[in-house]
């Protein structure tokens, strides 16, 4: 599951997991996201888990996530 593009981010879970998640018009940079990022529609979670994403990966926090995309990250 490679990442293209900063398409796909890596959010950190409470419980110590990374769901791999698709955003759509929205890219994470080093400090600075650019596009909307309190818009539900635009995360779609992919449904894969692990436990070390990828080094090259862009990992957020669960918390800067909308409440509707929290709470299907939390039922994976």
């Amino acid at each position: 599951m490679g990442l293209k593009h900063k398409k796909y981010v890596y959010v950190k879970r409470n419980d110590g997991w990374y769901v791999k998640v698709r955003v759509l018009n929205i890219r994470f940079g080093k400090k600075v996201e650019q596009g909307d990022i309190s818009n539900p529609s635009r995360y779609i979670v992919t449904g894969y888990k692990t436990k070390t994403p990828p080094l090259t990966g862009v990992v957020i926090s669960q918390d800067a996530l909308p409440e509707e995309t929290r709470r299907i990250i939390e039922t994976i």
